[in-house]
């Protein structure tokens, strides 16, 4: 993957090569790919129960810069699942947290802390500034808007989601040309039935979906491996089952169907 950031690739110095000296061992990453994470800019809408795993994997694994996108403060019921937050932070908002917990795993990481709700232009804006996005939101207003503005700036978008014991991570990539995009998936949604705080959610479900979802970014940023585009991962936890869905672009699909 080009990064948008892309100039020429930064050289690792030693210590840099002894913290990421596990990923440079691996044959589908290697410096050349190390370097990419270094030079890539990561979008991240949600720091709670996915955000958190996320950006902290992120954080260790060398992605050079995050933009952290939340408008939200750290609550006591958050501690069950929201990793990134600790007791001494509740009040605080979510992004200075997730910094907070980010700094002490990896102080190289360049941070921009956006502390409230973006929508319309400056959602776009943000989106077109980047590599890639997470989207680790918790409702369907917010990911058919971030939907969108990754279709129309042709930015990779790693979308998880997890309530109960049930979680799905896919990944919708407007490069790819029969890449199907999250509205393929859900023509419309109903905000009400994601909402964790009346249906409750087994607090490492989120760590595990959020988890997938960096690995996915980071083998996007790579170019490692072969992503979930046009796939959808669906995990029953009860039962502790996985199952694939094949996702096919909708012809009439009013964000990605060719006009």
């Amino acid at each position: 993957m080009e990064n948008k950031s892309d100039q020429a690739l930064p050289l690792l110095d030693d210590q840099q090569l002894l913290r990421y000296s596990r990923h440079i061992m691996l044959p589908d990453i290697d410096i050349e790919g190390q370097q990419r994470l270094l030079h890539s800019r990561v979008l991240i809408l949600g720091l709670g129960g996915l955000g958190s795993p996320a950006s902290l994997y992120l954080a260790s694994a060398g992605v050079g810069e995050l933009w952290l996108v939340d408008d939200d403060r750290v609550d006591l019921s958050n501690l069950q699942r929201q990793i990134a937050h600790t007791q001494g932070r509740v009040g605080q908002s979510k992004v200075a947290s997730a910094a907070a917990a980010i700094e002490q795993i990896n102080s190289e990481v360049r941070l921009r802390l956006i502390d409230q709700r973006v929508t319309g232009n400056e959602l776009r804006d943000l989106v077109k500034a980047v590599d890639l996005v997470l989207d680790c939101s918790d409702n369907f207003s917010t990911r058919f808007a971030l939907n969108k503005a990754c279709f129309e700036s042709g930015v990779p978008l790693v979308s998880g989601a997890a309530i109960r014991f049930d979680g799905q991570v896919s990944v919708f990539d407007p490069r790819q040309k029969d890449s199907p995009c999250y509205q393929c998936l859900y023509p419309e949604g109903d905000d009400a039935a994601l909402t964790c705080a009346e249906s409750g959610v087994l607090a490492p479900l989120v760590g595990v979906i959020g988890s997938i979802q960096a690995m996915e970014a980071i083998k996007l940023l790579t170019g490692a491996g072969k992503s979930l585009a046009g796939r959808l991962l669906l995990l029953d936890g009860r039962r502790m089952e996985w199952r694939e869905m094949r996702l096919s672009k909708d012809p009439e699909c009013l964000v990605c169907a060719p006009r």
